[in-house]
């Protein structure tokens, strides 16, 4: 079922004579439930056509003249018309159709490289831009000949809302149903809903019927089941990790001043702020030396506010086919928006949308920079921004203006309460008690050390006391960093320069 939305704007472009509609997508489910909920009051017959299938006329359609009423439905295959399953036949063959209809064409986009086919498809277009008629194309990725993608509208078919979801839950209970026992209560429902956030009706179902079957049952605690399948589905997609809330672990030392700022900021997504008009924030930047807790602090952030953590690998939006990049980020963004309220994390962000030393990629990286700096200005959706940079002078200036973050934070070596605390997490992390250990040596020696400097030192000894059949101690940990030479020595005038630009521009998140 589309959102009333969805469906009043297709029937507003296929009114208002637009002759080629572009919907990317695979699922071709959605794509027939809009159209077909959308020409119910519009009088209007569809016709589906694929290179497998040839141009046959959609069935269930009330409106198509030529549907067999006494066929039992969905009984018959559909027959093709004519000779119409090469893509230029059927173009022609849709040329000579003379009365109003929507025309779905599906992967047609990928046979317009041939010329010829190509022509006859413009001259379609041309003959349907005077009349209602409508090509509807559909494919995973469509990009389209210079002469035609002037003639097209896109349409966005955002990924399914709760409404759908719901339906598709039903759905997949009434399949199953004498198979398992339904066992969960609205709430859990609603659960169930929020999980699924971001997956395709494809995969919703799926991972609905699994959980259901692993145990015979569909109960709350399918909700991390679902949240499980749900991770690797958006890691096999490519563009985005998703870490739930409530596999996010996270614990940040110190970071005070970040903190406080965090709890402040929280209000602007309650429904105070709203009502007087107040934009919910939009995100932080935090630069600063490698290992003291820019990703942490990304994290932590997303399990205090009990949201889950997108995670945007620039350098994955970039593909070596001209426009890809940028609709890869559309994508990616409109998945974080889909599952609002997130904080999306971008890590490195220097370097997807940083100045780069050449223009060997043809200005892709600017294009991409403004498309980040247009969407973070103008998005809607509770989508927290949290983006962690290490190289400053790779920082285009734009970004750093007041303004395009609501705060930009610098992250310095931890200081002498912030290694206390970093210390004790990773002992207790392996199972450590800190109580055990001279904390006040430890804090010393490590003066100088990063915070994952700090924690390879407590791996390594644990490891070293393994080998060696002795329980690990303050001695040995002690050993260690002495053995360690930090970035604070071996990158000692980065380190310099770094804290010279950050001491007047950037916030202390301590």
């Amino acid at each position: 079922m589309s959102s009333p939305s969805s469906v009043s704007h297709f029937q507003t472009l296929v009114m208002s004579f637009h002759g080629v509609i572009v919907i990317e997508t695979v699922e071709e489910e959605r794509v027939r439930s809009l159209i077909n909920t959308a020409i119910n009051d519009m009088q209007l017959a569809v016709f589906e056509w694929s290179i497998a299938q040839g141009l046959t006329r959609a069935q269930g359609n009330i409106h198509n003249r030529w549907t067999n009423e006494y066929a039992p439905p969905e009984k018959q295959p559909p027959q093709a018309i004519g000779k119409t399953a090469e893509p230029l036949d059927m173009l022609r063959h849709i040329e000579t159709m003379a009365y109003p209809a929507i025309y779905w064409l599906k992967d047609l986009a990928r046979h317009l490289d041939d010329a010829v086919v190509a022509r006859q498809m413009r001259e379609v277009v041309q003959q349907f831009s005077q009349s209602r008629s409508t090509l509807v194309l559909t494919g995973h990725s469509i990009t389209l000949p210079p002469d035609l993608a002037q003639e097209v509208v896109y349409f966005d078919l955002k990924l399914p809302q709760p409404e759908e979801l719901y339906q598709t839950i039903s759905e997949v209970v009434r399949s199953l149903r004498g198979k398992i026992k339904v066992e969960i209560q609205p709430d859990g429902i609603n659960a169930l809903v929020q999980a699924m956030r971001g997956m395709t009706l494809q995969q919703a179902r799926k991972v609905i019927a699994y959980a259901a079957l692993h145990d015979s049952k569909l109960s709350a605690d399918d909700v991390n089941r679902v949240l499980q399948r749900k991770v690797q589905v958006l890691h096999e997609d490519g563009l985005l990790d998703y870490i739930p809330a409530e596999m996010n672990p996270a614990q940040l030392g110190g970071f005070e001043g970040l903190k406080n700022w965090l709890t402040r900021a929280r209000v602007g997504f309650g429904a105070q702020a709203k009502a007087f008009n107040l934009p919910p924030p939009r995100g932080i930047l935090i630069v600063g030396i490698q290992g003291c807790g820019k990703s942490l602090a990304a994290k932590t952030i997303a399990r205090t506010w009990s949201m889950p953590l997108l995670k945007l690998d620039a350098g994955r939006l970039y593909d070596k086919y001209i426009g890809e990049s940028e609709k890869n980020f559309r994508r990616a963004v409109t998945l974080a928006e889909t599952m609002a309220p997130a904080v999306l994390w971008i890590d490195e962000i220097e370097k997807g949308f940083g100045q780069s030393d050449n223009d060997n990629d043809g200005g892709l990286s600017r294009r991409l920079f403004g498309s980040f700096l247009t969407w973070l200005q103008e998005k809607s959706e509770q989508v927290f921004v949290v983006a962690t940079a290490n190289d400053l002078t790779r920082i285009p200036p734009e970004l750093l203006r007041k303004g395009r973050f609501d705060e930009i934070f610098f992250v310095d070596l931890p200081n002498e309460v912030e290694r206390a605390a970093i210390v004790q997490i990773h002992l207790r992390r392996r199972k450590q008690d800190p109580q055990r250990f001279n904390l006040a040596d430890l804090v010393q020696v490590t003066d100088g050390f990063s915070g994952a400097e700090i924690e390879q030192v407590v791996i390594t000894a644990l490891y070293r006391a393994i080998h060696e059949q002795r329980p690990v101690d303050t001695d040995l940990i002690v050993e260690e960093v002495k053995a360690t030479v930090p970035l604070s020595i071996s990158r000692r005038e980065d380190l310099h320069r770094l804290r010279t630009m950050a001491q007047e521009r950037f916030v202390s998140v301590k």
